[in-house]
């Protein structure tokens, strides 16, 4: 990484509180002009006080907030995209001294893993300090799609494939509908949004297809295919935007099926 490479996103220090539409228009949301629009339609809040034209505001300490997703700049905030490697665990420390995937970023700010990885997936995981994001981003009901491209043991049938996308019986209860697409014979693209604990690897195995190798390419709508293994990036303030609202909006449905018992799944009851 260059020094150039090393700086954050937003100044690390504030300066001089700036009109809000230029605020607003440094951090990506559109020209000026636009940005003037969304002010007078009402749509920006700053400390959650709705904004007025020709305010001025700090985008490094004030929150922001426009249709009531923050705009990316708040000091000491930093968000970090990884692509892990095998062989490196998704926390901020190990007692076994394995690696860890905060290793690979800057040791300042601290920032923490959004969901995890198992030692032996690969692919892209969110770092960041910002914990509002982070929870959003994790928990299920807020419903953000996660791409997967899994290998597997053998050749996934039609029949197996179908199965994938309706939902597999794991021992934790039944998954929700996936968006499977075949990629050859012992490949699929595989997209969920529950995120239980190895659930693409539990659902492959549910089906009698073991994964052999397992990348997760994409979170909500970011991805990285130019992102090397081991390799990190800022998530621009575009990026990190999509994300909140890949969060904040309506998803797919909230309510976790019902669990089921092999007895039950059979009796169809």
């Amino acid at each position: 990484m260059s020094d150039q490479d090393l700086q954050p996103t937003a100044e690390s220090a504030a300066g001089e509180p700036e009109r809000l539409q230029k605020v607003l228009a440094k951090a990506g949301l559109g020209s000026r002009r636009v940005c003037e629009e969304m002010i007078a339609d009402g749509r920006v809040t700053v400390n959650g006080v709705v904004a007025q034209l020709g305010q001025r505001a700090d985008g490094a300490r004030e929150v922001i907030a426009v249709d009531g997703i923050p705009v990316p700049g708040r000091e000491g905030l930093a968000y970090y995209l990884v692509n892990k490697p095998v062989g490196v665990i998704c926390t901020a420390s190990d007692p076994q001294g394995r690696p860890t995937v905060t290793a690979l970023v800057p040791a300042e700010p601290r920032v923490y893993p959004v969901g995890r990885l198992d030692i032996s997936s690969e692919g892209l995981i969110v770092l960041t300090n910002d914990g509002d994001l982070a929870y959003k981003l994790t928990h299920p009901s807020f419903g953000v799609m996660k791409e997967y491209v899994v290998e597997v043991e053998g050749t996934l049938s039609r029949d197996e494939l179908g199965r994938l996308r309706r939902g597999v019986l794991l021992d934790d209860g039944m998954t929700a509908p996936a968006k499977v697409s075949s990629l050859g014979p012992g490949s699929a693209r595989v997209t969920i949004h529950e995120g239980r604990n190895r659930q693409v690897r539990r659902m492959c195995e549910a089906v009698g297809h073991p994964v052999r190798r397992l990348v997760r390419t994409r979170i909500g709508p970011v991805s990285a295919p130019d992102l090397a293994s081991a390799e990190w990036r800022h998530l621009s303030a575009g990026e990190i935007r999509l994300l909140w609202e890949a969060a904040s909006s309506p998803g797919p449905a909230r309510k976790r099926p019902r669990r089921l018992t092999a007895r039950s799944a059979r009796s169809g009851t």
